[in-house]
C-alpha cells in the first residue's frame, strides 16, 4: 500500500489493525487513541465510545500474525501522537480535513473526530485490494481469514475460546457456525481421517 500521504499511511495502518485483530469495521471507525494500549498489545472497545455489535465492551489483543502489521500500526499511532499532536480523545483513523486551495478542494490534514459510520473504512480496504489487482474483499473478510488461521494457531479449546472472546463472540458456537463451514465432502474426509484408539 502507498505511503506518500498521511491518508495513505492511515489506510495502511487501518489494514494492519484489521489483520491484527479482526475487529468489526463499525468499531474501528469509532476508535480513539485512548482505546489503544500499544505496550500491552491491546485495545479496549469501550461500548460507551466504540460502536460495537450489540453495544458490548470487548478487550481485544493483537494476534501474533506477521510482525510487519504491528510495526505499521505502531508507527501510525506514534505519528498521530508525536507529529499530528493528537490526544487521547482524538480519532485513531480520522477523516481528512478539506480546504479550498487555488480553486480546488484539497486535503490539508486530519480532523480529530471519528467517522460517523464505516463507509470510509470499507472504501479504504476495497481500494487496498484493488490497487493490488485482487478481488476487493470487505473488512469482514479479515475476521473469516483469522478464524481459518486460528484453526492451526490455537489448538487447545482454551486458546480457541480466548480467540473467539478476542473477536467479540460470546459463544464458540457463534464463531464456528458463522466462520467455519464444513462441506459434506470435507466432513467425510475429516471423519475418515481419525484413527481408532
Amino acid at each position: 500500500m502507498p505511503e506518500a500521504t498521511e491518508i495513505y499511511c492511515r489506510n495502511k495502518a487501518l489494514f494492519a489493525l484489521l489483520m491484527l485483530t479482526g475487529a468489526r469495521d463499525g468499531a474501528v471507525a469509532s476508535l480513539r487513541l485512548k482505546h489503544i494500549n500499544i505496550i500491552d498489545g491491546c485495545f479496549y472497545q469501550d461500548a460507551r465510545d466504540v460502536k460495537t455489535k450489540n453495544s458490548k465492551t470487548i478487550a481485544t489483543y493483537v494476534l501474533p500474525v506477521d510482525p510487519k502489521y504491528l510495526t505499521c500500526f505502531t508507527l501510525w499511532v506514534a505519528h498521530l501522537k508525536d507529529a499530528a499532536l493528537f490526544g487521547p480523545d482524538d480519532a485513531l483513523f480520522p477523516p481528512p480535513m478539506h480546504k479550498p486551495i487555488d480553486g480546488e478542494v484539497k486535503v490539508v490534514g486530519l480532523r480529530r473526530e471519528t467517522y460517523r459510520n464505516a463507509n470510509a473504512i470499507r472504501a479504504a480496504i476495497k481500494d487496498a485490494f484493488t490497487r493490488a489487482d485482487l478481488t476487493p474483499f470487505t473488512p469482514h473478510a479479515f475476521r473469516k481469514t483469522l478464524v481459518k488461521w486460528t484453526d492451526t494457531a490455537y489448538l487447545t479449546r482454551e486458546a480457541f475460546k480466548a480467540f473467539f472472546q478476542n473477536i467479540g463472540h460470546s459463544s464458540v458456537i457463534t464463531t464456528v457456525s458463522a466462520y467455519c463451514p464444513v462441506s459434506t465432502e470435507r466432513q467425510g474426509e475429516l471423519i475418515k481421517k481419525v484413527q481408532p484408539a
